[in-house]
């Protein structure tokens, strides 16, 4: 019984290999996707990780965060990354499993991915108030601000959670395939 509680908590080197390469695809996927700002599968994808690894897509998802910073530079606007994913594959975590499929697909899935890009600049804008000192007025004013781009966000994000469910197919039968071969 031990050994299966250890299979299910430690990553193997075919998981790490395997999350390093999922990461690196969220990261080229929103450089490939930089010509439309705020659309991008990155919302999808994590949603896709979380479904089909649960708490062990939180490697993948950080993989995407640290290479962001490599590339873009560490700074006051990456701190806000290592939050905001998280609390996309929170609430993914917290959907039930035994959604039925249809309900998932067309309805559940794309409005909590619209729903994060929506939330985005909220969910960033506390992060830059303290590093930026604005006081809550300034801080609502940035959210303000930022509205039109979040809306770009969520109707690139619903339009990408309608590739949750058969992306999640796809990798689930792919990753337990390869399992059994590893």
């Amino acid at each position: 019984m031990a050994s299966l509680t250890q299979s299910k908590t430690r990553l193997t080197l075919f998981e790490l290999l395997l999350f390093a390469m999922l990461g690196a695809l969220m990261f080229v996927s929103k450089l490939f996707m930089e010509f439309l700002p705020n659309v991008h599968p990155l919302g999808m994808l994590t949603m896709v990780y979380t479904l089909t690894f649960r708490k062990k897509a939180l490697v993948p998802i950080y993989c995407y965060v640290l290479l962001q910073g490599i590339y873009a530079g560490f700074n006051v606007w990456w701190i806000p990354y290592c939050y905001l994913w998280t609390i996309l594959w929170g609430i993914t975590m917290l959907l039930p499993k035994s959604l039925p499929e249809k309900r998932a697909a067309i309805v559940v899935y794309p409005l909590v991915c619209c729903l994060h890009g929506a939330l985005f600049g909220t969910l960033y804008a506390p992060a830059q108030a303290l590093f930026f000192h604005l006081n809550f007025q300034g801080m609502i004013a940035w959210i303000v601000a930022g509205l039109p781009w979040d809306g770009v966000h969520a109707v690139g994000n619903f339009a990408m959670g309608f590739l949750i469910l058969p992306l999640y197919g796809l990798l689930s039968m792919l990753y337990s395939k390869m399992r059994t071969r590893a």
